[in-house]
């Protein structure tokens, strides 16, 4: 497993034939091969998934699947769970049951490390409960044991026909090839930097691996390979080489990526570049949360990327001016706030009743200067008044001025439109 892989030619980027969730202009992905996770299709032509991990002890049940239904109901399209130790794998067909009980069918990832052969040869319930196996192979084993260990999960999935994910870490990366690499490049007559030496260790710390895995007869249909690391740049450089160099279905995310505005701001930098070049096929944002906060956080953001980004739609979306001088006045921020909010609320009722509607746009502006003319571009928007201005809010729907709103109720009247709007537009769809 430790041979230098022979640098292959680029992968021709193409022009993917857009799906249902993509912005309507073509958007030029790499080509990678798709995998199936459990009904979840990752890779080729499909949209980039959304997926996300919980931070709950997987032994216990009721609080893992709570916390697996929480993420799935957020819109993560696959959720991992830790899997470390025999209480660990012996629950996971139990979080299943309980799953399915709920009406909750979300693909399961296993997250395995250091004993991940031992626990799936253990436990075949849960080898069978899984969907997918992570494998980390820089702590899969050492030396002489490492093929063999790393072997036997393979043999385990191909036995299940599941996939596994090749996930290197920059925290975990094999150090026998680190330094057999480093020593190369010392005795080059042209060396590189010791960083771009670690780059390319962790792009084969992935490459071998996988095809290892193929030589035992894994197809690359059944294969997904990260490599992830704590800064953006390492992160853009990393994937890119690898991007070039094979075309296995890739994870993207910052394996720390920190807490609140810090983790949000790397996150979506490094994965914004990325995806910008048709490069990534699943995504997760590692958010730490805020104590006790909410782990779903970290979905909403992922979702909120790939919106932005013109790539998926899931929510309809929100234009609200960040406010001035002439907006002294809180009830234009009030009024955004409840109309994103309001969305959150209703959006798995209006998914299912009214298709489409994630791709709507609202605006919620707070003064004449851009108001009228951000609300005409939206489906519906509203031009509050600001500073100064007549106490009136024209309403445009469809880009016409449909109406003024005045008085005490302003906001409730809006979230009424709102809502009278979908469901004639899309309520006999």
């Amino acid at each position: 497993m430790l041979d230098r892989p022979k640098d292959t030619p680029a992968k021709d980027t193409h022009l993917a034939e857009p799906c249902l969730d993509y912005a309507s202009v073509p958007y030029p992905r790499r080509k990678s091969v798709p995998v199936d996770v459990g009904g979840v299709t990752v890779g080729g032509d499909a949209p980039v998934v959304v997926q996300s991990m919980t931070n709950t002890d997987t032994a216990d049940v009721r609080a893992t699947a709570t916390q697996v239904a929480a993420l799935a109901k957020a819109g993560s399209e696959l959720v991992r769970i830790t899997v470390d130790r025999d209480e660990a794998a012996a629950a996971v067909p139990h979080v299943r049951e309980k799953l399915e009980k709920w009406g909750v069918s979300v693909p399961l990832v296993g997250d395995f490390h250091y004993i991940g052969h031992k626990l799936l040869a253990d436990h075949p319930a849960c080898a069978e409960a899984l969907d997918k196996y992570r494998i980390n192979p820089g702590n899969v084993g050492f030396k002489d044991k490492r093929d063999k260990q790393f072997g036997a999960i393979i043999e385990e999935a191909m036995k299940r026909n599941k996939a596994v994910r090749i996930g290197v870490n920059w925290g975990s990366l094999d150090q026998e090839l680190l330094t057999k690499l480093m020593d190369e490049n010392a005795a080059d007559g042209s060396p590189l930097t010791a960083r771009e030496v670690t780059h390319e260790a962790m792009v084969q710390s992935a490459l071998l691996p996988a095809e290892y895995a193929e030589q035992m007869g894994m197809g690359r249909d059944r294969i997904i390979i990260s490599c992830k690391v704590s800064q953006v740049q390492d992160l853009v450089a990393v994937y890119t080489k690898i991007a070039a160099r094979s075309d296995y279905a890739l994870h993207l995310g910052l394996t720390e990526a920190g807490m609140g505005s810090k983790g949000i701001v790397s996150s979506s930098a490094a994965l914004g570049i990325l995806l910008q070049q048709g490069i990534g096929d699943t995504i997760r944002i590692s958010l730490t949360p805020e104590p006790g906060g909410d782990r779903s956080k970290e979905v909403q953001v992922a979702q909120e990327l790939l919106q932005v980004m013109g790539l998926r739609s899931f929510v309809p979306v929100v234009a609200a001016c960040p406010g001035c001088g002439r907006t002294t006045s809180t009830v234009f921020q009030e009024l955004a706030q409840d109309v994103q909010n309001m969305i959150r609320v209703k959006m798995p009722d209006w998914k299912e009743r009214y298709p489409g509607v994630e791709q709507l746009n609202f605006a919620v502006m707070g003064c004449i200067v851009n108001g009228p003319g951000e609300s005409k571009h939206a489906d519906i928007g509203i031009s509050l008044p600001g500073t100064g201005e007549q106490p009136a809010a024209p309403v445009f729907i469809d880009g016409k001025k449909a109406m003024t709103l005045r008085g005490p109720n302003l906001a409730d009247d809006f979230k009424g439109i709102v809502e009278d709007y979908i469901e004639k537009r899309f309520g006999h769809s």
